[in-house]
């Protein structure tokens, strides 16, 4: 074979491995995104698991707080593909995955809000009217309105579970909630650094979890940067105020960057999202310290987990900061999803209601469980018939 032929030979094998290979890329890279999503999915469900743990300060209701958990994403998660699939016509893909466990972690946080004053079957009946709230929501924000700036969720996750848990506790109008004990312990409060930090690390995959490959990078520095910002800040805030931690305000606030940076996520360099966490940090403390105690003299109501000082406040701050690159829109989206939040919250606790509230057990796990023998003893077993010594 003379050179001349094995040159062309050669440039035709490898002209062919180009082209497989390009072939085989264009087959591949639609998986690996999918599998990419796939882990940030998994995270997603992780956080969902871990706002859980941001819940168990209080003493004498560990396990009913978790009971809530389970039976929200167990409701909530199945009803949400339901609505998409049947009503709305929308194929089951990596997204939708991750859009279901993202409703139901918003209820899981706007639940904080009235934690402890609806019995704990409620939760399956809430659980079926948030998801409908949540879909009207969802539609407004992202069909009726064109060019809503949230991607990461002020609006949509953050603002809506605040709002919607207030007009529950407005319905509710739980008066015994606000005589109820909330006696901590250093190992209660140790299950809310746990989360809390655990959340802070794994936020990013919240923030960016539907964005496109190459913005994923540029929204976890966003994220980051925001939460760094509000950490220190937060710490400045309330060791001017008060000259000491207080660490229950701490591990919520640190987190308030996180919330805030969700409108804007994709949008913004890191130093921008820093100034965001900032403001989102000092809001936050300030809200915790000052406004939170004036809600409750003033509505006659307890926002159990401060809710409305993490998620609320800071999540219409984050989608108001996206003005710049939405427009007015972005005015119209914020004050619609407080309308429909609140509206459907006000609707959900009058049903509760209707039904019964929780008078007897009220923030105590003695209302789903054995707690005798479990609060007498130092170290217990589980024995077929329950708990026992």
């Amino acid at each position: 074979m003379s050179k001349r032929h094995l040159l062309f030979l050669v440039s035709g094998v490898v002209a062919l491995l180009v082209l497989s290979t390009t072939a085989f890329a264009q087959e591949v890279t639609p998986l690996a995104e999918q599998l990419f999503r796939y882990h940030r999915g998994q995270d997603i469900f992780f956080m969902f698991m871990l706002v859980a743990f941001l819940m168990l300060f209080i003493k004498r209701y560990e396990w009913g707080v978790c009971l809530m958990t389970m039976l929200i994403i167990s409701v909530a998660f199945p009803f949400y593909f339901a609505v998409q699939t049947i009503y709305f016509g929308n194929a089951w893909n990596m997204d939708l995955i991750i859009l279901g466990v993202v409703c139901a972690i918003t209820l899981v946080i706007s639940a904080g809000m009235f934690l402890g004053q609806v019995k704990t079957w409620q939760y399956i009946i809430i659980g079926l009217l948030f998801v409908i709230a949540y879909s009207i929501n969802e539609w407004f924000l992202f069909t009726y309105l064109e060019g809503v700036a949230d991607m990461g969720g002020s609006l949509l996750v953050h603002a809506f579970a605040a709002y919607f848990g207030y007009g529950m506790i407005l319905s509710l109008r739980h008066k015994k909630i606000m005589d109820a004990p909330m006696k901590v312990t250093v190992h209660s409060v140790s299950f809310v650094w746990l989360a809390s930090m655990l959340l802070w690390m794994l936020w990013p995959s919240f923030t960016t979890a539907l964005l496109a490959p190459d913005q994923v990078i540029g929204g976890m520095l966003a994220t980051y940067m925001a939460l760094m910002a509000s950490t220190v800040i937060t710490y400045l805030v309330l060791l001017a105020i008060h000259k000491k931690i207080d660490p229950l305000v701490y591990t919520y606030a640190i987190l308030a960057g996180g919330v805030a940076i969700g409108s804007t996520v994709d949008l913004v360099g890191p130093w921008a999202a820093f100034a965001i966490g900032l403001l989102a940090g000092i809001v936050s403390s300030l809200c915790f310290v000052y406004l939170h105690p004036t809600l409750e003299k003033v509505l006659g109501v307890r926002d159990v987990m401060g809710v409305h000082n993490l998620h609320g406040v800071p999540g219409i701050l984050g989608a108001l900061f996206a003005i710049p690159f939405a427009g007015a829109i972005q005015v119209t989206a914020a004050v619609g999803t407080f309308v429909i939040a609140i509206v459907t919250g006000l609707v959900a606790g009058l049903i509760m209601r209707a039904f019964g509230r929780n008078e007897e057990y009220i923030l105590d796990d003695a209302e789903s469980f054995s707690m005798e023998d479990a609060r007498g003893t130092e170290s217990v077993s589980i024995g077929e018939s329950g708990i026992s010594v």
